[in-house]
C-alpha cells in the first residue's frame, strides 16, 4: 500500500511542507520494478485480486496472463498516484487548463446501463472532487441511481446552487428545467415549490426536483402526490423523510453542499469527441446588473430588473437555443433546445398558453443574442415588459429599434450562456 496522499494531503488540504510527507518513494519504485519483471514476479496491489492469486498459487503457478493483468493494474495505479502529486505541485487540481491533464479517476459504482440499455456505464470520481458532490450524496431511500438520474441530479443541483441568496426550487427533465422559482429565506418552502411546478406540471411528471434548503413536512406531502424520479436537497426533516418513505421507489438524496456556495463544483467541463477530449472551465458567472448595458429608451423597473436577473440565471442552465419567460421570481415558461431562437420563443409562449398563463408584464431572457428583430416583435405581441439578452449581433440596431417601437425595456447583459 502506498502512502495515502489522496486521503491525507488532498482531502485534508495540507500545505506543501506537510503534504510531501505523504509522497511515497520506495513503494512505487518496487511496484514498477515488479511490474516490469511481471514474467518472474506477481505485483498484487488490489485486495480483490487476492483470492484468484491464492487459488493459482495453490494450483502450483500464477499464469502469465494474470501476471500481465496485475502489472497493468500497477502501472495504472502509479500513474494515477503520480498524476495527483503532479497536479498538487502545479496547483492545477483540474481547475486550470494545463498543457497536460491527469484526470485521476476512481470508480464510485457500476451503473445498470448508460443513457440506453445497450450502453455500459460506470460512475467515477475525481481525486480533486470537492467534498459534498454527487460522489458523497447520502441516499436516504429509493432504487439505485441510473446514469440519466445522475445527469439530471447534477443539472438540478447546479441550478439551485446558483441562487444562494434565496430559497430556490427547480424541476428538471432531461437536464432542462421545466420550472424554477425562488423566494426569500424567510418564506415558507411549499408555495415556492408550487410556483416552480406550476410552470409546466405536465413535463414535471417523472422528473427531478431540487431544493437548496431543507425540505419540510408540508412540502414533502405535496411532493408525494406526484410521480417523481428523484428529490434532492441539503436536508430533509424527519417528518418529511417519514412521508416520502411511503414512495418506495422514489430516490431521495441529501447533498449538503447545496447550502454552501464555496462547495459548488469547480472542476473543468470535459466532453469526449472523436479522437480527443474538449476541456473548458465551468460557466460559473452569475448574472447581475454590473455588466448590463441599457439598450432601449425605456428603463426597466426595479422588479423587472430582479426578474431579469432571475430569468438570465435560469437561462444559463437551459439547452440552447434558450428562452425563459419569468415574473415575480418564477418561470412562466421555458423554451429549450430549439434550432431557431424564434422557435424557442414561440414554443415557450405556447407552453404558457397551454396552462392558461398570461405573459403580460413578464420578462424575457435569452442565452444568446437575437440574430433578427423577430424575437422582440414576438415578445411585444405577448405583452413582455422587459428583455435581457447578451447583445452582440450584427443586427442589434434592428432589435433595439423594435424594442423602442413597442415600448419594451431591453438590456444587454454582455455575457453569453450557450449550453450544448
Amino acid at each position: 500500500n502506498l502512502y495515502a496522499f489522496e486521503k491525507k494531503a488532498l482531502e485534508q488540504k495540507l500545505d506543501l511542507p506537510k503534504a510531501i510527507e505523504f509522497i511515497d518513494i520506495g513503494g512505487p519504485c518496487m511496484l514498477r520494478a515488479a511490474a516490469k519483471n511481471y514474467l518472474s514476479a506477481s505485483p498484487v496491489i488490489d485486495p480483490s485480486d487476492y483470492p484468484l492469486v491464492l487459488e493459482q498459487l495453490r494450483a502450483g503457478k500464477i499464469s502469465d496472463d494474470l501476471r500481465r493483468v496485475l502489472a497493468g493494474k500497477v502501472f495504472r495505479h502509479i500513474s494515477r498516484y503520480d498524476g495527483m502529486i503532479a497536479s498538487y505541485f502545479e496547483g492545477t487540481s483540474e481547475t486550470a487548463l494545463a498543457p497536460e491533464i491527469n484526470l485521476s479517476l476512481s470508480e464510485v459504482q457500476s451503473l445498470r446501463y448508460g443513457e440506453n440499455p445497450h450502453q455500459q456505464a460506470k460512475f467515477y470520481k475525481s481525486a480533486f472532487s470537492l467534498k459534498g458532490g454527487l460522489q458523497d450524496a447520502k441516499i436516504l431511500q429509493g432504487k439505485e441511481l441510473s446514469y440519466n438520474n445522475l445527469l439530471d441530479i447534477d443539472g438540478a443541483a447546479q441550478l439551485v446552487a446558483d441562487f444562494p441568496e434565496y430559497k430556490a426550487v427547480a424541476v428538471i427533465k432531461h437536464t432542462n428545467p421545466c420550472g424554477v422559482a425562488i423566494g426569500k429565506k424567510s418564506e415558507e418552502l411549499l408555495p415556492i415549490y408550487q410556483k416552480a411546478l406550476a410552470s409546466d406540471p405536465k413535463s414535471a411528471f417523472g422528473g427531478i426536483v431540487a431544493f437548496n434548503s431543507e425540505v419540510d413536512a408540508a412540502t414533502a406531502k405535496a411532493l408525494a402526490e406526484m410521480f417523481l424520479e428523484c428529490i434532492v436537497a441539503p436536508k430533509f426533516s424527519s417528518e418529511a423523510q417519514t412521508i416520502l418513505s411511503a414512495k418506495k421507489n422514489l430516490r431521495v438524496l441529501e447533498l449538503p453542499y447545496l447550502t454552501n456556495t464555496e462547495q459548488t463544483q469547480k472542476q473543468l467541463d470535459l466532453r469526449t469527441i472523436l479522437g480527443g477530449v474538449l476541456v473548458q472551465e465551468r460557466d460559473l458567472v452569475r448574472t447581475d446588473k454590473d455588466s448590463w448595458k441599457l439598450a432601449s429608451n425605456k428603463v426597466p423597473t426595479s422588479q423587472e430588473e430582479q426578474d431579469m436577473i432571475f430569468a438570465q440565471r435560469v437561462c444559463k442552465h437551459v439547452k440552447s437555443n434558450a428562452i425563459v419567460y419569468a415574473k415575480d421570481g418564477q418561470t412562466i415558461a421555458v423554451g429549450a433546445g430549439q434550432m431557431s431562437r424564434i422557435d424557442s420563443a414561440q414554443f415557450a409562449a405556447q407552453k404558457a398558453a397551454e396552462f392558461g398563463k398570461s405573459l403580460k408584464g413578464a420578462v424575457m431572457a435569452s442565452d444568446a443574442f437575437f440574430p433578427f428583430r423577430d424575437s422582440v416583435d414576438t415578445a411585444a405581441k405577448l405583452g413582455i415588459a422587459s428583455i435581457v439578452q447578451p447583445g452582440g449581433s450584427m443586427r442589434d440596431d434592428e432589435s433595439i429599434a423594435a424594442a423602442n417601437e413597442h415600448g419594451i425595456a431591453m438590456v444587454f447583459s454582455q455575457i453569453r450562456h450557450f449550453k450544448h
